[in-house]
């Protein structure tokens, strides 16, 4: 990568040269972007994840352009048309669509109207045209008519050599610059149904007769109406208005007020718009805010991830686990401290059947016989019935009894991951163990699901799938290193995103620990089949081994760095393990006396806070969540209702929350807060707890208006006060207007 592209990344993330050429050189290496931005500080100069990943991203696309530009330069060059100029505007070119502009007179193509023209020998006569001077059009034109070209007549010569002319308006770089900038900027949405499909096409109402400017579009409803014209309901156009479009090219292509050969220019430009501009414009503006209509949604999407794999996890209790239904019963399981499974029941408390009693009966002995401390309820099908029923056992009061979000658990259930763990379990059951698992720890359940299929995302299936992938990859490798991982009790699906192991290793080390039995350090990882010292230095500070023979084995601090410590330690007279428990011992340390080459105070202010909490899990608390009792279904909800919600789903323009009915609400954007905000993540968070209120119930379209204003009504009063002084103007400025109109009409 040349010099250029690293100051642009520079100035584009506004840092140091050098920060970026080594970055880039760490990721050539092999380095991941958790390992750079966490033991890397010193080369970085502190860059964070994003600033890190940025830079990979960034440095792809740019690799990619350089790949593109090699390709046209030969490819020119090979048609022996390639000279100096040329060749100094390609190397120019800083984005692919200019690039593209350059390349189009001479990419090769197929037979086009003016390729056919010009076999006819009609191209000195669009030469001609072109120069735009007064000329006898048709003694002129009369030239080129032959049998042998056929050409017939005038007119045919003449229709040539426009379709000649129109060829070389539309591959005019200049002109094809500001039609771009003129289609962003003054290009605009037109959506309507298409007839006869208003019925069918109901959920796209809102786009029956939708106009809207494509620069402001937001990125849900540039997906919505996408998705609708893919679906055949809804007819999407996506230009400006023809005629300011027509004038542009005018502007660039005429010379001269008028005479025949500029009429004959004119009918070229309308032709060239029509057939070839505004087409390969549109196709470009629908490419590019496809393009940041999919990055907006996967940022969402990733945000909403990362919230929900760092949800607070219980730990490691003995959870009983049902899989809540109506007529196939409630799956129900008993799983150790470990997330192994210990037992399975059906109990059929619920609708047809009300084996109530018996049910009863088998909750309570699972809970005395395993000695259960949590019950995890799945949220789906006959969920709230299935709570109530478990609240009205009289269970020990320690047992908590929570909700807990199933979504992806089906598909969890009939995974290969789940049929090589349970091989001869029923997919129900399979599920009951997610749901229990998801509660006990989210992240290490949850790693096990493509992430696409959690349910937290904003048109998933509608977005570029390679982009979303390594944007939600990114995010699971993240949080899986933020957190630590246990070596010997982690999945495969788990290891797999530590950063430097990847599927075979973690494989690897989950069949080295079952044939040796647990890691009892971080040296002995070397010890597995194909892990190299590259990975083992990705990987180990990622890793952690509880009760290992080295300290600072269950803890962040790197391997690498464990004789800096066991020097501090020794400065001091003292053990490492006394570092770790004394915060007075850790006080006398000072830090600029062991600065060095290699190790800046970036990289000991991590190790000084590693040691004061060695290992220590950075999610949040569990905390208990229970809906408002009696509220089960959309039919039992009255407006203006108070409930408590637990926070689904977050999009651009608002949040969903789950209140107990099996309908998710929507707390629209303009009633997140009591003032203003841009985005909903400033106020609310995946799996966060709120009170809303209800604002809206529409059972036969299954929506639900919620607000978490304090006083969400008061705001109505004010717009239709407002509305009543804007219709009074209106009515005032109608009658103001009538009156100049007589006035004017009668002097």
């Amino acid at each position: 990568m040349n010099i250029d592209h690293y100051l642009k990344i520079a100035e584009e993330l506004n840092i140091k040269l050098k920060q970026v050429t080594d970055t880039v050189g760490l990721l050539d290496e092999g380095a991941t972007v958790p390992f750079i931005s966490r033991y890397r500080k010193e080369v970085t100069g502190s860059l964070d994840e994003v600033q890190v990943a940025a830079i990979r991203d960034r440095s792809l696309q740019l690799r990619e352009l350089d790949k593109r530009r090699e390709a046209i330069l030969k490819s020119i060059k090979d048609q022996g048309k390639l000279d100096k100029s040329l060749e100094e505007k390609i190397i120019a070119a800083e984005t692919m669509s200019v690039l593209e502009d350059l390349y189009l007179p001479y990419k090769p193509k197929r037979r086009t109207k003016a390729t056919i023209a010009k076999e006819k020998g009609l191209e000195p006569l669009a030469s001609l045209l072109f120069e735009q001077k007064s000329i006898d059009l048709d003694s002129e034109a009369a030239k080129y008519i032959s049998n042998e070209k056929e050409v017939a007549n005038v007119e045919e010569a003449l229709q040539g050599a426009r379709d000649i002319i129109a060829e070389w308006i539309n591959e005019n770089v200049e002109l094809r610059k500001k039609m771009r900038d003129l289609f962003v900027e003054e290009g605009v949405f037109v959506s309507k149904v298409i007839p006869g499909k208003e019925e069918e096409a109901i959920k796209y109402k809102d786009y029956f007769d939708w106009t809207e400017p494509i620069k402001s579009a937001p990125s849900h409803r540039v997906l919505a109406m996408r998705r609708g014209e893919k679906e055949l309901f809804l007819m999407l156009d996506s230009c400006p208005e023809e005629l300011v479009a027509v004038s542009l090219i005018d502007n660039v292509i005429l010379e001269k007020e008028s005479n025949s050969a500029v009429d004959q220019v004119k009918l070229a430009i309308r032709d060239c718009y029509k057939r070839l501009l505004k087409p390969s414009m549109e196709t470009e503006v629908r490419l590019l805010t496809k393009r940041k209509a999919d990055e907006d949604a996967i940022k969402v999407f990733a945000e909403n991830l990362r919230q929900l794999l760092l949800a607070a996890p219980l730990g490691e209790k003995s959870v009983l686990a049902i899989d809540p239904g109506f007529r196939t019963g409630c799956k129900t399981v008993c799983l150790g401290q470990q997330g192994q499974l210990l037992s399975y029941e059906a109990i059929y408390p619920n609708e047809p059947q009300k084996r109530i009693h018996e049910a009863g009966n088998t909750i309570k002995n699972m809970v005395e016989k395993f000695k259960v401390e949590a019950i995890a309820i799945g949220n789906g099908t006959a969920s709230r019935e299935t709570e109530s029923f478990i609240k009205s056992l009289g269970l020990p009061k320690h047992v908590i009894i929570t909700m807990v979000n199933e979504s992806g658990a089906s598909i969890y259930s009939a995974s290969d991951v789940a049929r090589e763990e349970f091989p001869d379990l029923d997919l129900t059951i399979r599920g009951a163990v997610s749901i229990g698992r998801r509660l006990m720890d989210p992240l290490a359940e949850l790693v096990k699901i493509d992430a696409k299929s959690i349910g937290v995302g904003q048109y998933q299936h509608d977005v570029d799938q390679s982009a979303l992938k390594n944007s939600l990859d990114d995010t699971v490798m993240s949080c899986v290193n933020g957190v630590g991982v246990e070596i010997n009790t982690a999945s495969k699906q788990l290891l797999t995103y530590v950063s430097g192991l990847g599927p075979v290793l973690a494989q690897n080390i989950v069949s080295y620990r079952t044939e040796n039995g647990p890691f009892k350090t971080r040296a002995e990882i070397k010890k597995v089949p194909r892990l190299g010292d590259k990975a083992y230095e990705q990987a180990a500070g990622f890793l952690r081994i509880r009760n290992a023979k080295h300290p600072l084995d269950s803890s962040a601090v790197h391997p690498e760095r464990y004789d800096l410590v066991e020097k501090m330690a020794k400065d001091l007279g003292a053990k490492v393990v006394d570092l770790m428990s004394s915060e007075e011992l850790r006080s006398k340390i000072i830090l600029k006396n062991y600065v060095s080459e290699t190790v800046g105070l970036p990289t000991l202010h991590d190790i000084m806070e590693e040691l004061s909490k060695p290992g220590r899990d950075p999610r949040e608390t569990f905390e208990v969540f229970s809906f408002q009792d009696g509220v089960n279904e959309m039919s039992d909800l009255k407006i203006g209702m108070k409930l408590p919600g637990i926070v689904t789903n977050i999009t651009k323009f608002g949040a969903f929350v789950d209140i107990g009915v099996h309908q998710d609400g929507l707390v629209h954007l303009s009633h997140m807060a009591d003032k203003f905000i841009n985005d909903p993540n400033e106020v609310v968070a995946v799996n966060q707890k709120v009170e809303v209120t209800v604002m809206e119930v529409d059972i036969p379209r299954k929506r639900i208006g919620l607000s978490m204003k304090s006083d969400p009504f008061a705001e109505r009063g004010k717009i239709k006060q407002k509305d009543r002084k804007e219709e009074t103007k209106v009515a005032e400025g109608d009658l103001a207007a009538k009156l100049a109109m007589l006035k004017g009409k009668f002097r």
